[in-house]
């Protein structure tokens, strides 16, 4: 593209909002018109994201500027659909949600603005003509992602039992007793049994592509003592063999950038810090068992907005998210 595109940040000072930052000013096609943020308005960027110093010398601002292209909104959850009944944003500007306001089909509507639910590895053709995303959630796109090919393949046809767990980022920026250092350190502990609000979209996606989906999925999410990344175990019952199933992952996955289908032991330190999913597929008696990591702050959340807003502007889609792993 001859030109930059320019984009602006609805709640910039949060953990989502300061990652998108950090990709967007590395993002060679991308030039940043604005930071919002109520509560950090008219400080600099630095004060709150200290690794930026050298990177910019924005500052926070508390109005919306409408002269953008693309307007990310790294906003809580449910505060998103709020600011845009509060704020006037004229519909050719392109919007990114971060929150999970628009992510089930019911609730992708607001007003003439229709949300296409953004997992690329799903939906890149209606991505790439949307003008509006809903951002994935971060537990969803890791359990997604290791459940789409056989999905795709009408291969789940009995109970589905994912057990994962998520670095303290996933619970946001704000204090809370089970983000506490002193509690969460040395500390394992699950929540939301069997009714974690990312189901209602995993079962959206699953059925998109089996719409006579028979099956249940019973998920137990962990709250883990580290900061970032999500590792989940998923496993059901199949009769095809493990190199059948492994065959339909890699060639589900052979043109999107960001999955690849790993010969050995998946772990976190291979994904942290990359827009990556690593899969590992096997085969234990009658069950397939499924090991998929990504960085919730990365391709469970700021890492697949910029990847949804390269396909949405025609821009190849790991541009801005070559990034380095923490390998050790």
């Amino acid at each position: 593209m001859k030109s930059k595109i320019k984009a602006g940040i609805v709640g910039g000072a949060g953990y989502t909002g300061g990652e998108t930052l950090r990709l967007l000013l590395l993002h060679p096609q991308i030039e940043i018109a604005f930071v919002h943020s109520k509560s950090q308005a008219r400080k600099p960027v630095i004060s709150v994201h200290y690794d930026c110093l050298g990177l910019t010398d924005l500052k926070f601002e508390n109005k919306i500027n409408n002269s953008i292209d693309v307007l990310f909104l790294c906003l809580g959850h449910g505060e998103s659909k709020k600011f845009l009944q509060e704020n006037k944003i004229p519909l050719p500007l392109r919007i990114i949600d971060l929150s999970q306001d628009f992510r089930h089909t019911p609730k992708a509507n607001l007003g003439k603005r229709k949300f296409i639910y953004g997992l690329p590895e799903l939906n890149r053709k209606a991505i790439q003509k949307a003008e509006n995303i809903a951002n994935p959630g971060c537990f969803a796109t890791c359990i997604q992602l290791g459940l789409l090919p056989l999905a795709a393949n009408n291969q789940l046809h009995s109970e589905i039992h994912v057990s994962a767990t998520t670095g303290s980022t996933g619970a946001g920026q704000l204090f809370s007793e089970t983000s506490h250092f002193s509690w969460r350190q040395n500390n394992l502990s699950p929540y939301k049994i069997f009714d974690h609000q990312h189901l209602t979209e995993i079962s959206q996606s699953l059925q998109q592509l089996m719409p006579k989906l028979p099956t249940h999925i019973n998920f137990v999410p962990y709250r883990g003592a580290f900061t970032r990344g999500i590792l989940a175990t998923t496993y059901l019952d199949t009769f095809l063999s493990e190199n059948q199933v492994i065959g339909m992952f890699k060639e589900y996955y052979k043109n999107h950038p960001f999955v690849q289908i790993a010969p050995f032991d998946v772990d976190l330190k291979q994904v942290v810090n990359t827009n990556n999913c690593f899969i590992q597929v096997s085969k234990k008696n009658e069950k397939v068992v499924i090991i998929s990591a990504i960085d919730n702050l990365l391709k469970g959340a700021s890492g697949q907005a910029v990847q949804n807003m390269n396909l949405m502007f025609g821009i190849e889609e790991t541009t801005g998210l070559k990034l380095k792993p923490s390998a050790f």
